[in-house]
């Protein structure tokens, strides 16, 4: 079997044990093992695929969605796999983002803390739809980076004419409220983030829930904006995902001015068609 396969199987399932150890009901812990299953006992290294066949070529074969393709590329490319790091609280975008030719180590650092970016995945995004406004990254170098990226993943990780499909606001504040009302009642696992926590204390709760084809791990902010502005009882970090399909992020928060003072938003969700859910 080739190496690289039997180290991304172990990952695969090493992720699937973390799930399963922060009290995920198991649904997605038996996705991530039966791609490993997959992955362990193919005769062709999962890196030849992605060069030769692009993300695609991973795509394709049996109980690899999506997601877990764009898990393979990345594992491929840097080395890691943020998503398995993000659970065990080793998380770490700066060290990840400066795998990339044309992003040094200044660019990194104002890329998680300016940028608010925390994986390959969600740069490619960010660069390529220009949603990135970042001190010292202009269009060339921006171009540059998604090329890069787009290299290393074999492919783009969707297509330029496809959304990813999002959750509503009202599902995103039920997991809201479910988070920091169970954080409140002591029910959920707690990590030691390396990030920003020199002491080392198991302080950050998690929540793997599922609701309907959707999937969601919340926790509250560990970025350096969060604890610059004293914000990491209050941020409230959603990832969510269906099968097949990329993991998206979003932030709740509660508004301090205006019409919503007091009440929890979706951080980018308060146009005029959310109102309503926000209202609720």
């Amino acid at each position: 079997m080739p190496a690289i396969n039997l180290l991304v199987a172990g990952r695969l399932r090493d992720y699937a044990d973390v799930l399963m150890q922060q009290g995920e009901g198991g649904f997605r812990a038996k996705a991530f093992r039966r791609a490993a299953d997959v992955v362990a006992t193919l005769d062709r290294p999962v890196d030849q695929i992605l060069s030769q066949e692009g993300r695609e070529g991973l795509i394709a074969l049996p109980a690899v969605g999506t997601g877990i393709a764009n898990a393979i590329a990345e594992m491929v490319g840097t080395g890691r796999w943020s998503q398995l790091d993000r659970l065990r609280g080793e998380l770490a975008p700066e060290v990840l983002f400066r795998s990339i030719p044309g992003i040094g180590a200044k660019l990194a650092g104002r890329l998680a803390a300016e940028g608010q970016i925390e994986s390959l995945e969600e740069l490619e995004h960010a660069v390529r739809f220009g949603k990135l406004h970042v001190k010292g990254l202009g269009p060339r170098r921006m171009r540059m980076i998604a090329a890069a990226i787009v290299e290393r993943f074999g492919g783009p990780t969707l297509p330029r004419r496809i959304i990813a499909a999002r959750p509503s606001v009202s599902q995103l504040l039920q997991v809201d409220r479910i988070y920091r009302e169970r954080t409140a009642a002591g029910q959920l696992r707690k990590i030691a983030p390396k990030r920003f926590n020199p002491a080392g204390d198991a302080w950050l709760p998690i929540l793997h829930a599922r609701h309907g084809d959707w999937h969601f791990t919340a926790m509250f902010s560990n970025s350096q904006l969060a604890h610059r502005l004293h914000k990491t009882s209050d941020w409230v970090v959603i990832y969510y995902h269906k099968d097949g399909e990329p993991e998206g992020r979003c932030t709740v928060v509660t508004v301090s001015s205006g019409p919503w003072l007091g009440q929890r938003i979706v951080r980018g969700r308060e146009t005029a068609e959310d109102e309503e859910e926000i209202s609720k």
